[in-house]
């Protein structure tokens, strides 16, 4: 809580300190090319692993007891929600445990403005999420999804930008 209320102090120009307390946060290194605008948010941050050309928006929510791992060339909207945690259905059950789910987004993703992608999801490679998006179930690969909950809209053409570094 200490490094986040820390990192949520910056201004959005202050890309090296970002990296910094977000390096510290996460317990890895986070590459130089990787790029976050403060606010931020997370339960813990030590099962977040981000990749090479990653971007997050401001006021993005990472709850990571599942673990999140997100891969190189992502970009991340403001105000999206990544969750791995929830609680049982069954109200007896409610305040009895946390069950907690990792979220795989893969390689050249992009989630869109407000969208919330929930624990045991993976988002495929290229794929787009979105704005408001509820992801409750995995998303193909070359895919747009949108909705509440998220459903495929249509397959998304490969025209070889994907692949640049």
């Amino acid at each position: 809580m200490r490094l986040t209320a820390e990192l949520n102090k910056l201004a959005f120009d202050d890309a090296i300190r970002v990296r910094e307390i977000f390096s510290e946060l996460t317990g890895q290194d986070v590459d130089e090319t990787f790029s976050l605008i403060p606010p931020f948010y997370t339960a813990g941050g030590t099962r977040i692993r981000v990749g090479r050309k990653v971007f997050i928006n401001q006021c993005c929510t990472i709850y990571d007891m599942g673990g999140v791992d997100i891969a190189d060339l992502v970009m991340i909207g403001p105000n999206v929600n990544i969750i791995t945690a929830g609680h049982a259905l069954e109200p007896s059950q409610r305040r009895a445990y946390i069950e907690a789910k990792p979220i795989i987004i893969q390689r050249n993703v992009w989630i869109a403005t407000g969208a919330t992608i929930l624990g045991g999801v993976t988002v495929g490679e290229n794929s787009v999420v979105g704005a408001g998006a509820v992801v409750t179930k995995d998303v193909p690969p070359n895919t747009f999804v949108a909705g509440v909950p998220a459903t495929v809209i249509r397959a998304l053409e490969q025209d070889g930008a994907s692949r640049q570094d």
